[in-house]
């Protein structure tokens, strides 16, 4: 028992003193329950840990995000926030993405997000906050792509881990996240990945009665068809032995052609309704797959994370398709895989390269602008690229031609890739704006969007039974296991040689080189993996080489082939049986189905745009 006052008080102090000491708090800006005009961005989260909130506001601060946030403790807190100085790859200087914190409306007065060559934990100073409810906010200085991973408060003046491993255990403690997630789901398929092959996969098996899991990474789907990137759908449907493939297409496809225009243009609350009207589906927004469970060559599950609120889920289930584009799962799994081109010697493809390289047809960040009733201004933007007359750009829009990163690695350097896309995008705009000779053109012009999710076009591709090669289509070997027909030329895309003259290793637009084709049905064996038992793959990730590449990516195709995908998995689920022997031993069924295919049947074709140049008459084999 303590007898006197003064011993007392010194024993309270010391008591306080202890829990002070262990009093810290993360809060993930992701999380924010208000995110006013900040965006989540999920694409880099392999790279550098997380998703993270961004200020994209093309050049105008955006509106205030904020969270309410309990302290558990009185105290003087050391504040930290998780950042990056997007621009530091190319200017040494502070950048343009400043923000600042404030609690309960106190700024602290460091600014954040203007310096660090990589992302880190950018100390903010002290401040005294008092115990209970608090309100955190974020406040965009510049609308020029600020970004924020986390904030942490300690009354410890202790810097979180920087390297990944360490931070993932670091916020699994700090958030008391569960070793494995706690809600486990069984399904009969799990489509991972909800671009056009994805939503075709699912439905496609939906409708043959199979009980589908779709995982998506982004609050919409449509990938690179959906309004955050506006690509228009490419390609035919209506082609090849199977005709009805693709009629899918016809009940949710958008029906106003063109790249880089308005949002509603791309209908994404038609994809969203039409993948919810089917009772067979689960959809799972705004979840992106982080990791796998084998059993041996089998996948046994897949795990998501929401990319908000950090929940994980668990999905079990004997059959799993990658739609994700980049080959997130075949990598995740093992797969066999590629990147970059073949050698012309490797498959003897008259039109690849000499020798096999690391080269990829790039990223493209779309944009435009519209003129407006009174002129407008533009911030001065320049972070190590810089126009004049000669490099400038005198438009008023960029679509697929302003692709970069094609002499980068497409899944290591994609956050470069993307911020290097806006970088030329707001340069050259401000110099347009600022300091071109013709600048009273653009004066009543404003930059009206700018993407922020790039659109990709190649990166892995997962190795099946069978790669299709270039030569396959450009001579027309046809397979028995020939399923839906690629119609779009072989269109491969490379640095535009004027913009290298001016941007050496910097480029940021291309030029497409076209092979016209016959229309050419693609082999069943390029949709599964070689090497993972339970493994379907659609989309750009299949078992093609670079070159076939550049015609089975456009969507309309995807999108049939995530058909026969579906189609097949039921065929697997009847018999049970894996991927590979429905080529083997079922290969009649599958026909079957694709002779009658998943979509309504006498639908008027309304996909009548952006088909492609083909070669008419067939050859006869």
């Amino acid at each position: 028992m303590i007898k006197c006052k003064k011993c007392l008080g010194l024993f309270i102090a010391l008591m306080s003193l202890t829990t002070i000491q262990a009093t810290n708090l993360l809060v993930e800006a992701e999380s924010f329950s208000n995110k006013g005009g900040w965006v989540v961005d999920q694409q880099f989260m392999d790279l550098m840990g997380s998703p993270y909130l961004m200020a994209h506001g093309m050049g105008e601060p955006v509106t205030d995000a904020s969270t309410e946030v309990k302290f558990p403790a009185s105290a003087r807190y050391y504040v930290y926030a998780r950042t990056y100085n997007w621009t530091s790859p190319w200017y040494t200087g502070r950048g343009p993405g400043k923000f600042l914190l404030s609690i309960d409306g106190k700024k602290l007065k460091k600014t954040i997000g203007d310096e660090g060559n990589t992302w880190f934990w950018q100390y903010l100073g002290n401040i005294d906050i008092k115990e209970g409810q608090r309100t955190l906010t974020l406040h965009d200085l510049t609308g020029f792509n600020g970004r924020c991973d986390a904030i942490y408060f300690s009354t410890e003046q202790l810097t979180p881990p920087e390297e990944l491993t360490a931070l993932d255990k670091f916020r699994r403690k700090m958030l008391n996240l569960p070793s494995v997630p706690v809600k486990q789901m069984h399904f009969d398929l799990v489509v991972c990945g909800g671009g056009i092959a994805g939503m075709c996969a699912a439905v496609a098996a939906a409708r043959q009665g199979m009980k589908v899991a779709l995982i998506n990474d982004r609050p919409v789907l449509g990938g690179c068809n959906s309004s955050e990137i506006r690509v228009h759908l490419g390609g035919r449907i209506e082609a090849g032995p199977y005709k009805e493939l693709g009629n899918l297409i016809k009940e949710f496809g958008h029906v106003k052609k063109g790249n880089a225009q308005p949002a509603e243009n791309y209908m994404d609350e038609r994809k969203d309704e039409w993948i919810k009207a089917e009772k067979n589906i689960t959809l799972f927004a705004n979840n992106r797959v982080i990791k796998v469970q084998m059993d041996g060559n089998k996948i046994k599950g897949v795990v998501s994370q929401h990319i908000e609120t950090g929940e994980e889920l668990f999905y079990k289930a004997p059959l799993f398709v990658d739609c994700t584009g980049d080959g997130t799962v075949g990598a995740l799994t093992g797969a066999d895989f590629r990147m970059g081109r073949e050698s012309k010697e490797q498959h003897n493809e008259e039109i690849a390269p000499e020798k096999a390289d690391k080269m990829t047809m790039g990223a493209s960040v779309q944009w435009y602008s519209e003129e407006k009733a009174h002129a407008s201004q533009f911030p001065l933007f320049e972070y190590g690229v810089n126009f004049n007359e000669e490099s400038k750009q005198n438009v008023t829009m960029g679509e697929w031609t302003w692709e970069t990163g094609m002499n980068f690695d497409q899944i290591k350097d994609f956050e470069y890739i993307r911020d290097y896309g806006m970088l030329v995008i707001y340069s050259n705009w401000s110099y347009l704006k600022n300091k071109a000779k013709n600048k009273a053109e653009y004066k009543k012009r404003k930059l009206e969007w700018v993407a922020y999710v790039a659109g990709k076009r190649e990166s892995r591709r997962l190795l099946g039974d069978y790669i299709l090669t270039g030569n396959d289509i450009i001579d027309y070997n046809v397979f028995e296991d020939a399923t839906a027909a690629t119609t779009w030329s072989i269109d491969l895309h490379y640095p535009d040689p004027e913009n290298t003259t001016y941007f050496p290793g910097r480029e940021f637009k291309s030029i497409a080189k076209h092979v016209r084709i016959y229309e050419y049905p693609v082999p069943y064996r390029c949709l599964y993996s070689r090497n993972i038992d339970n493994l379907f793959m659609a989309g750009r990730n299949i078992s093609v080489t670079h070159t076939a590449l550049g015609t089975t990516r456009v969507m309309r195709t995807t999108g049939m082939l995530g058909e026969v995908v579906g189609l097949a998995a039921s065929i697997c689920q009847k018999h049970k049986v894996l991927p590979r022997r429905v080529y083997q031993k079922y290969l009649p069924d599958l026909k079957e189905l694709m002779k009658k295919g998943a979509g309504k049947q006498g639908l008027e074709n309304n996909q009548l745009f952006n088909m492609g140049g083909h070669l008419k008459k067939r050859p006869v084999k």
